[in-house]
């Protein structure tokens, strides 16, 4: 049985970090600080080799974080990543049937919408949260414009998505931002440079508090 997700925890931390075909053998070195400096929420995205093991491993080591699939797009998917203990289900699409899926299965899921259209499908079939991608080809103001009369869909904008911006996209509108290499510095993880990693990873923590001293 997974772990209830905590929507608390991310709504404190608003930010989702994707982790993409990262090699197992560094993956508990880098979430141990991702833990440390504070965030809390975590995707590991099903196209990553070992990813349900991946899954199922963060869930026992680090009970406090949410941790969940990402890169959803299959039944067969969606069933290994609910093997694997995952406590939330993030997809690139919208497809009704794996939304229904998780509904049924208690999980919190987070479909991909681009288009106010798509956006709105993905809310009346049942989403938590709705996954903004790609988000860099849009901006910060398209969240708001979007926003202005769909205020009761949660947007998590994902893609062209950074540590200079995130806050701009969460200012316009967004319930959270998704980010995956702009936050998980894949040449400070191959040289094990974790120091310089964790002090990128408390710069996101620092401004966002920064930002929500300043509301």
């Amino acid at each position: 049985m997974p772990k209830p997700f905590s929507f608390a925890s991310l709504e404190d931390m608003p930010i989702i970090g994707i982790l993409r075909k990262l090699p197992a053998a560094q993956l508990e070195k880098v979430v141990q600080l991702y833990q440390e400096c504070g965030l809390s929420t975590l995707e590991i995205t099903m196209n990553t080799q070992g990813a349900s093991e991946m899954i199922r491993q963060l869930s026992d080591s680090f009970p406090q974080l949410n941790i969940g699939a990402g890169t959803v797009c299959k039944m067969s998917e969606l069933e290994e990543a609910i093997d694997a203990g995952a406590s939330f289900i993030v997809t690139p699409i919208t497809d009704e049937k794996l939304i229904s899926a998780c509904k049924a299965s208690g999980l919190p899921v987070f479909p991909g919408a681009f288009t106010p259209t798509e956006i709105y499908r993905a809310h009346e079939a049942g989403a938590d949260m709705v996954k903004l991608f790609p988000a860099g080809l849009l901006g910060p103001k398209y969240i708001k414009d979007v926003q202005a009369p769909l205020d009761q869909i949660r947007l998590v904008p994902v893609g062209g998505v950074d540590l200079q911006n995130f806050c701009d996209f969460l200012q316009a509108g967004a319930s959270a931002v998704g980010l995956g290499s702009q936050l998980f510095l894949k040449d400070a993880i191959a040289q094990q440079d974790w120091e310089r990693l964790k002090k990128h990873f408390a710069a996101f923590v620092n401004k966002f508090r920064a930002y929500q001293a300043a509301l």
